[in-house]
């Protein structure tokens, strides 16, 4: 499929929307996985999701992709499955903000295998920034340590470190699947991989319903926030370099501070924003070792 010439600024424009997106679903499903679960809000999300992406990708005029488009569907879909109830499991156990910064390492993922999968170019100035940003992440651990939030928000922050690297590895396989399919398939697909995911594991996990109308309203909510925002990422992914776009997630700390603060009283701690900076700082010496110029170029 080709795709009209748009300006880099105009895609990471769109990828930043599509994060700060992310980020209210974000916020809507922490709050909805400490009530019923982190698996049981994700099957449910998936569900309605599937309704909504279906009605609006087959009422458009959408048909069933070919096998090799269903194939890639069905790897990535898999892989984000497993990274979003790991990411949300997690983020029940330590603040919104921190766990949003531990997963900054995903563009790390995404552009070592961007190297390796998509033959992206990537500097030495990648290996510099892969070891400054995971010494970010050794300092969110230690803040973490300070703070004495007990082993139980540990295991969180390892489940987010794990569910960063999938879904590094998920990002990859959109670029390769945005060049063939519309950013309404992908949303659709995404989604509906993720509900066959979550429904086969229903027989070994506890399905929790959802808690009343108040609690399908939120869930709804987060569908819809999701649909959009992988559209908006899909759109973004279609017309960028998975390497030039890997930045875009830096902006998902602030609004990961911001919601903390005004939906769970959270405080960022020093530790934390000190992580996140050398996190962030990481991050973009390993894409300025892809592009040759920096973040600046980009905003």
């Amino acid at each position: 499929m080709t795709r009209p010439a748009t300006a880099p600024i105009i895609a990471f424009a769109m990828g930043c929307v599509g994060i700060a997106l992310f980020s209210g679903m974000d916020a809507i499903m922490k709050a909805q996985s400490i009530a019923i679960g982190a698996y049981s809000a994700m099957f449910w999300r998936s569900l309605l999701g599937s309704v909504l992406g279906g009605a609006i990708f087959f009422g458009g005029g959408g048909r069933l992709p070919g096998w090799r488009a269903m194939r890639l569907h069905l790897i990535r879909g898999s892989f984000g499955a497993l990274s979003i109830v790991l990411f949300f499991w997690g983020l029940t156990r330590v603040p919104l903000a921190q766990g949003i910064a531990l997963a900054f390492i995903s563009p790390l993922v995404a552009i070592g295998l961007a190297a390796l999968v998509l033959k992206e170019q990537v500097g030495r100035a990648a290996i510099i920034g892969s070891v400054t940003a995971f010494a970010g992440v050794g300092v969110i651990l230690i803040g973490q340590a300070q703070a004495e939030m007990g082993p139980d928000a540990f295991r969180g922050a390892v489940a987010i470190l794990i569910a960063a690297m999938l879904y590094g590895a998920s990002n990859v396989m959109l670029r390769v699947q945005a060049q063939s399919a519309s950013p309404l398939e992908v949303a659709f697909a995404t989604n509906f991989v993720f509900f066959l995911c979550y429904l086969a594991a229903t027989p070994f996990v506890a399905l929790t319903p959802m808690a009343g109308l108040g609690g399908t309203g939120w869930i709804a909510a987060a569908a819809v926030l999701a649909l959009v925002s992988i559209q908006a990422l899909a759109w973004a992914y279609a017309r960028a370099d998975a390497s030039y776009l890997a930045p875009v997630e830096y902006t998902a700390f602030a609004w990961a501070a911001l919601l903390g603060w005004l939906v769970f009283a959270e405080v960022v701690s020093p530790w934390t924003v000190a992580g996140a900076g050398l996190i962030v700082a990481g991050c973009i010496l390993a894409a300025r070792s892809k592009t040759g110029k920096g973040v600046e170029a980009a905003i």
